[in-house]
């Protein structure tokens, strides 16, 4: 063990009259570790809740959507040759467009999704979203989001008006069933008839807006997606999931960042505290420095004394911090002791994930602000000429 590391250690857990540096020490040790913990514990809540976000946006969505400017004609060969890529395990064809539900002393704008009911189910997770009813079986039948649902006091059996875009005529739908997805967006505004309803309530004769596209694995998306462009060739538009809801996972990344560089604040007070700890140590130690450097000590070794000093406060402060930040992640997710009004967000606790990215930037940000904070002591403490330091001694 070099001598540096020792004395920074002992000078660390120090006993008799440095003791108040051992106490300001402490400190140091404890701001950092409550600031690299506050950050890991924010960023994996966020985390959380942008993993259910995407995890809700690609369930009621497929992962790839090829559609064309005038729509799909030939949609069964279409459909044949995506199957048959490598990654693709389901395909769906599916008509979306605007339409309006009538009530008796009101009107609504929705979303509407033709949708082929034996195929959907190998795209999204329609089916599983269903709280009550089944999905439209025949022409006749439609599907709400529960909170469509609820404004316009209606459910399964209920008769609802659309009325078409294409030619203002009004068809009659029975209510087959209510879904919620956890997507206000969606439960507010979506509802789903079958292909055939949708193509006629749009004049499609036949065609198809797209085809919806579902991968073995999500991350192959944005591969996939240049795979198909050059297999299908330029008629065809690909998108994938991500750009579909760009502007969200845009601002969810921006607010990500945001809170990363606010909370790494608290990590730069605690370099602060470090800071003074190692000024105060240096004026305490100046003694020592001088025999240090009268019996053959460098600038360098006694410049190293000091930055050893700071990385043990800095390390000890993100290991106790890494620590305290596990167990709280740890009990959120066991626990949920956190609760949170499920009608205002679809969940009834707060949503935790670890990501390996964030703790590792998360521990490399305190160590590097760790280390820096000790490169003004430590040259300090370098400079010190043994004369001056043994003047009055």
């Amino acid at each position: 063990m070099r001598y540096e590391f020792w004395l920074g250690l002992r000078y660390l857990f120090a006993k008799r009259r440095e003791k108040f540096i051992s106490v300001i020490a402490v400190l140091a040790v404890g701001g950092v570790a409550l600031g690299v913990a506050a950050l890991l514990v924010v960023l994996a809540v966020m985390s959380g809740f942008d993993h259910d976000i995407k995890d809700k946006l690609v369930g009621t969505n497929a992962h790839l959507i090829v559609d064309a400017p005038q729509g799909i004609r030939e949609s069964d060969e279409l459909l044949r040759r995506l199957a048959a890529m490598e990654h693709v395990v389901g395909v769906s064809p599916y008509i979306a467009g605007q339409a309006i539900l009538r009530l008796p002393d009101r009107a609504f704008g929705v979303l509407v999704r033709g949708i082929d009911v034996q195929r959907e189910t190998q795209v999204s997770r329609l089916a599983d979203y269903l709280v009550v009813g089944r999905l439209p079986k025949t022409d006749q039948e439609i599907i709400l989001g529960t909170e469509l649902a609820a404004v316009i006091q209606a459910g399964p059996g209920d008769t609802v008006s659309l009325i078409s875009p294409a030619d203002g005529s009004t068809q009659e739908l029975t209510i087959s069933g209510l879904f919620r997805s956890g997507m206000y967006e969606y439960d507010a505004n979506l509802v789903a008839v079958t292909l055939e309803r949708a193509q006629r309530l749009y004049r499609l004769d036949g065609r198809v807006s797209g085809v919806g596209v579902r991968l073995d694995a999500l991350e192959r998306a944005p591969a996939m997606q240049e795979a198909i462009r050059l297999a299908l060739g330029p008629q065809y538009q690909v998108r994938t999931w991500m750009e579909l809801n760009q502007t969200l996972f845009d601002a969810l990344k921006l607010e990500k960042l945001v809170m990363f560089v606010i909370l790494a604040l608290i990590i730069l007070v605690a370099a602060a505290n470090i800071v003074s700890t190692l000024i105060m140590l240096v004026i305490e130690k100046t003694r020592d420095i001088g025999i240090l450097k009268s019996i053959g000590a460098t600038n360098r070794s006694i410049g190293a004394l000091f930055t050893w000093e700071g990385l043990l406060i800095g390390t000890l402060g993100t290991a106790f911090g890494a620590a305290l930040a596990w167990g709280i992640i740890w009990s959120l997710d066991t626990y949920q002791w956190i609760k949170l009004p499920s009608t205002v967000y679809y969940l009834d606790h707060l949503p935790v994930r670890v990501e390996g990215g964030d703790w590792w930037k998360t521990l490399a940000a305190a160590f590097v602000i760790t280390l820096l904070s000790t490169v003004y002591p430590a040259r300090q403490a370098a400079r010190l000429a043994p004369v001056e330091a043994l003047r009055y001694e």
